[in-house]
């Protein structure tokens, strides 16, 4: 089959692959986003004139306050604010936000400095804190809307992958999966020798030698290469040299899974271009830093919540006059056992009962889940589905057993059964929220949930930390996948 008769098949099986072109919605968003910069820097300037001065300012800083949102703009083009490689996902576009905030304000300190033209501390301990937080928060709420989008099939980048049949699949259903990343697959290229007509419902449109010819083709905005020895040097610098005549981005996944960008860097060595990863941080100054917020954080919990907490401890105690709180043990840090402390939400009988429904298992791994439990009490059913019955944990985190964030306490039968791979899990404590929770819970697989528990060890930080916290509110409040 030739590329032309490949390319019209894959259009037959993708006839709105070119419906938004990356060209055309990418410009409204940037719009957007940079009108949305612009208003916030200029209502926190206002704000700060008003605050500060009254509504009769001088006309230096009228002046100042004009220029400001002029400058907050022009100083988030200059450091990347606008590339749309990241907006819409991950962290680095909150984080030049915040770059841009500090930049943006030892600039002002030093020109005032340089123009002895000295500026209100009132004015700029108002003006430049608010006109970051603003823009986070206007910036965040762009993100949701265009995840929404996505989450319907609009705003998407089309994806020509190059690799293996094996590993094009796992990168097609990674990213249906998580549709906010805003890429989709919609051809293949395969390395080998093979008769495939598609692989995952994507079609096959020819070979590595193809490629080139099928993006100019097809219009995708980026092709990715996944590891295949057939993809050597000379022959993926031939294809970026193509794709560069028609400014399609190219992508090259390492043979590396689960490691965030923190953790690499490139080191150019002998003519070679060498991936360097960095051992994962388990010990030292930044762990005693998380175990310390962990149990300042708990015991402030602790005192916020204990009247909640009173609260559901009677209508637990009251609901079958079983007690209020159940322990159980399990395996923490390093294979430690330990006991875990939750509200009770099944009968009194639950763990006698377990082997009469052990092959009703829905689970497709070592746990044990039933999406209708008859052993879940009404009562039980209710703080599962917001994870009140979680909340006795917080004394598991005061005490130094759990963290705030983890991978999920096993129980002991759980972890012999784990596989050597799986254990890297217990090298770091158990915490009451993870990555698996806001990615599915309950609704996900035994490997998904492995997958993501091991992804959360190897890239461990506490701004991962501060992220997964952020979205275990907005998880408890769908209280979705809790069974």
């Amino acid at each position: 089959m030739g590329v032309s008769d490949s390319v019209a098949l894959a259009n037959d099986h993708q006839a709105d692959w070119l419906t938004s072109r990356p060209a055309a919605w990418t410009r409204v968003y940037l719009r957007r986003t940079a009108c949305a910069d612009f208003a916030t820097a200029a209502v926190s300037a206002a704000a700060a004139v008003l605050l500060r001065f009254g509504v009769h300012p001088s006309l230096k800083y009228v002046l100042v306050s004009s220029l400001l949102p002029v400058a907050w703009v022009m100083l988030l083009l200059v450091l990347g604010g606008y590339d749309m490689r990241f907006l819409g996902t991950g962290s680095d576009e909150f984080r030049k936000v915040l770059n841009a905030g500090w930049s943006l304000t030892a600039g002002v300190a030093l020109l005032s400095y340089v123009l002895n033209s000295e500026l209100s501390r009132v004015y700029l301990v108002i003006a430049m804190p608010m006109t970051v937080l603003l823009d986070l928060i206007v910036r965040y709420a762009l993100r949701k809307h265009l995840h929404r989008l996505r989450s319907v099939g609009k705003c998407m980048s089309t994806v020509v992958a190059v690799g293996h049949p094996a590993a094009v699949a796992d990168l097609v259903k990674e990213l249906r999966r998580y549709h906010y990343h805003g890429l989709e697959v919609v051809a293949a290229c395969l390395a080998g020798d093979t008769q495939l007509s598609e692989v995952a419902g994507v079609p096959v449109v020819g070979d590595l030698d193809d490629t080139a010819e099928v993006v100019r083709r097809s219009g995708a905005s980026t092709v990715a290469v996944l590891p295949s020895p057939e993809m050597d040097g000379v022959r993926l610098r031939q294809l970026a040299w193509e794709l560069e005549k028609t400014g399609t981005d190219l992508c090259v996944a390492p043979a590396l899974l689960d490691v965030a960008g923190p953790r690499t860097t490139i080191r150019p060595t002998a003519g070679l271009t060498l991936l360097h990863v960095d051992h994962p941080q388990l010990s030292g100054p930044r762990q005693v830093m998380k175990d310390l917020v962990d149990r300042v954080a708990a015991g402030v919990a602790l005192l916020l919540l204990s009247p909640l907490m009173l609260v559901l401890a009677i209508c637990v105690r009251l609901s079958d006059r079983g007690p209020a709180l159940f322990k159980q043990t399990r395996v923490g840090k390093n294979g430690r056992s330990f006991k875990i402390y939750k509200f009770r939400t099944m009968v009194v009988d639950a763990e006698r009962r377990l082997a009469e429904l052990r092959e009703m298992n829905e689970f497709d791994g070592v746990l044990f889940k039933m999406r209708r439990d008859p052993r879940v009490t009404p009562v039980g059913a209710r703080l599962r589905k917001w994870s009140l019955d979680e909340l006795p944990q917080l004394f598991n985190v005061l005490l130094g057993e759990m963290s705030l964030v983890g991978p999920r306490p096993p129980l002991p039968d759980e972890a012999a059964l784990y596989a050597d791979h799986v254990r890297r899990r217990l090298v770091v404590k158990p915490g009451l929220t993870g990555l698996w929770q806001v990615s599915g819970r309950s609704d996900l697989t035994w490997e998904e949930s492995v997958r993501l528990d091991l992804r959360y060890v190897e890239n461990w930080s506490l701004a991962l930390d501060l992220q997964i916290l952020w979205k275990t509110v907005f998880v408890l409040i769908r209280g979705r996948g809790a069974y």
